[in-house]
This record gives structure tokens, sequence and C-alpha cells, in this order.
């Protein structure tokens, strides 16, 4: 049986740890989180309970899945330099939820929601503007995930958010933008992974620094 851990899952959890401290020693997360009228002890909370849940995925379902591509020489340089194993495929793919990626960005985004006057319809409109920017600008990776460059939900988020609603732009800009991710990179993607051939499909990736929650944050300090 393989393990859920790896070298390579503890060299990705020492980095974010590494990414985590540079951020709160700059300020970058207390100035974002102090436009979304978050306290400094709330704000670090938030953070520590979404590194650590980065590394819980909880299952879904299961789906069929076609067996994966063939690895390019590229790919296969890339993998031999990083040390990872290859994938053992079985025909199916399950779909689990990440806890730190997905589920506690999608609950702080709910709490904004009702902590601040945004009207639901700006709200869908700038998560369905953001969403199909990403699902434009996302790709599938075999054997990687989906991947987007890094600033183009968060850009896309603050350019809409100042445009539909500039007095409450910080929150629209986190909430559209963590939103706006999940349901364009990951959700309308559900059908690429069949095509994927790896055993496990995460929504919300590999969590807290895949994209998602930092999304959220760049969104906020660029509105």
């Amino acid at each position: 049986m393989r393990t859920p851990f790896s070298p390579q899952h503890l060299l990705f959890f020492l980095f974010a740890l590494a990414v985590l401290i540079a951020f709160i020693q700059i300020g970058a997360f207390t100035i974002a989180f102090d436009k979304l009228g978050v306290s400094q002890e709330s704000a670090f909370l938030l953070l520590i309970t979404s590194l650590f849940g980065s590394a819980i995925n909880l299952p879904l379902f299961q789906m069929r899945s076609e067996p994966p591509p063939p690895v390019t020489a590229m790919d296969w340089h890339l993998r031999r330099l990083l040390r990872i194993p290859p994938a053992e495929f079985s025909g199916k793919t399950v779909v689990a939820v990440n806890v730190g990626g997905c589920l506690i960005p999608l609950m702080f985004s709910l709490y904004l929601l009702s902590r601040t006057p945004l009207g639901i319809g700006e709200t869908l409109l700038a998560t369905a503007i953001v969403a199909a920017i990403s699902r434009y600008g996302s790709r599938p990776i075999p054997g990687v995930g989906i991947g987007m460059p890094v600033l183009l939900a968060p850009v896309t988020a603050a350019l809409t958010a100042v445009l539909v609603n500039p007095e409450q732009s910080a929150p629209l800009a986190y909430i559209s933008g963590t939103l706006g991710v999940l349901i364009g990179a990951d959700l309308l993607r559900l059908n690429d992974i069949r095509r994927m051939g790896t055993p496990l499909a995460s929504i919300g990736g590999a969590g807290t620094f895949d994209g998602i929650f930092i999304t959220g944050i760049v969104a906020v300090l660029l509105a």
C-alpha cells in the first residue's frame, strides 16, 4: 500500500510553511485581512488551519477514467528530477475535496458574504466572470492536475470587483477569486480529469498554496 505522504509532500509542506512565514513577515496577509475586517488573531488561525487542512482530502465519489496519456520526454525528465513515482492506474479516479484549498476558503467566503452588504446578483456576476476566465485559462496537466497562470485569477477578480462594486471591492475580490477558481478550474474541468489517468483528483488541489487561497489574498491586495 502506498503511503499518502512522501518526501515530495514533506518538501511541499516545508516550502508552504516558509512562504507563510515570509508573507506574515512582510505584512501582506495582515494588510489583506485588515481590508476584509478580520483581526490578526483570526487571520493567523485561518492561515494555520488552511495550511494543515491542505493535507486532508475527503473522498466524494469515483469515476471511470481513461488510461494516462504517453509521457513525453520533458515530463519524464521532470518526474525523474523531482523523483515523482508513476501513478498506479486502476481505471477509476477518486474525486475528493481538499479541506485547506476548498472547504476553508469556501466557508470564509460565505462568512464574508453574510457580514458585508454585498448583493447576491453582483457576487454571482463577479464569480461567473472569474470562473469563465479560469475555465478558459486553465489546462489539464497529465499526472499533475489543472494548471493555470498564477496571476490570471487574482488580477481578474480584483479588476472585476473594482468595476462591479468599488466600495466592497476587497471582500468581493476574495469571494469571486476563490469561488471562481473552484468553479472554473476545478468543477468545470471534471470531464478533463477522466482523460488524465490519475488515481486521485482533489478539488482544491494541493491545498492552501495551490492557487485558490492565495488567489483570494492576492485579489484583495490588488482590489
